[in-house]
């Protein structure tokens, strides 16, 4: 690891940036060098200018592969190497004015029907029902599970921390899966190849982003719905935030 990405690091860690906010900047930052065939610290304004509208111009980055180079770089010259040039100042990726896809009641509980194992159908579900993200559906504890006030405590993005309502349907559903693998800590432990044996629920982790996404991935595709879909898409839809019943 070079100095110049060591002190970036401890910069990030000082003001408080998540891990994979981390590892995207240091990535984004690693591109920059790539590209140049030389560390970012020997690089001018002009440089950077060009590189941006190479962004823009040539690789026709997603508006979200923009916005993390742009914060990334501006982190490394501003926080790191104390160079706040004007063009990090002018650099604006380009509004986007796609719609995202928006799945009807009836069609998320198609492609949740469909997904098989029951870990990733339940936390699929649970998403959905509360309007979360990925990572905050997986990493649901059983102590943020307030039964009485019928909330959900939700560890959110940046240690934004937030409550969100349980549905009624919901808690005797996740009573009822958790008495399959009884983890004293996870809601949705990660499963094993062969299932989720008691013995081991308490020892493993949450379920991790990756296999959440193939299963819903798996669902969708099965489903044979035209209307492209991810786990995101269960935080966009038409009607009110009710928990799909399967058959």
């Amino acid at each position: 690891m070079t100095p110049l990405r060591q002190r970036m690091l401890e910069d990030m860690q000082l003001r408080g940036l998540s891990a994979r906010t981390q590892g995207c900047y240091v990535a984004a930052v690693r591109q920059l060098a790539d590209h140049f065939h030389t560390s970012p610290a020997q690089l001018t304004e002009e440089q950077l200018r060009q590189y941006f509208l190479y962004l823009a111009n040539e690789k026709q980055v997603a508006r979200t592969t923009a916005t993390i180079a742009l914060c990334a770089i501006r982190f490394l010259y501003e926080q790191t190497l104390h160079q706040p040039w004007p063009t990090l100042r002018f650099v604006r990726p380009a509004p986007s004015t796609r719609l995202p896809t928006v799945l009807s009641r009836d069609e998320v509980r198609q492609i949740l029907g469909l997904v098989r194992i029951r870990v990733y159908r339940e936390c699929l579900t649970t998403i959905y029902a509360g309007g979360l993200r990925l990572l905050e559906g997986a990493r649901i504890q059983i102590a943020d599970i307030d039964s009485g006030r019928m909330l959900l405590h939700i560890h959110g993005k940046g240690g934004r921390d937030r409550y969100v309502p349980l549905p009624a349907p919901l808690l005797p559903r996740l009573r009822d899966y958790w008495r399959t693998h009884q983890s004293r800590e996870w809601l949705f432990p990660a499963p094993t190849r062969r299932g989720l044996p008691h013995s081991l629920a308490h020892h493993r982790g949450p379920v991790t982003r990756s296999s959440l996404q193939s299963a819903f991935r798996r669902a969708w595709r099965r489903s044979g719905m035209a209307k492209r879909a991810s786990v995101h898409t269960l935080r966009h839809y038409a009607e009110s935030r009710t928990m799909p019943r399967h058959s």
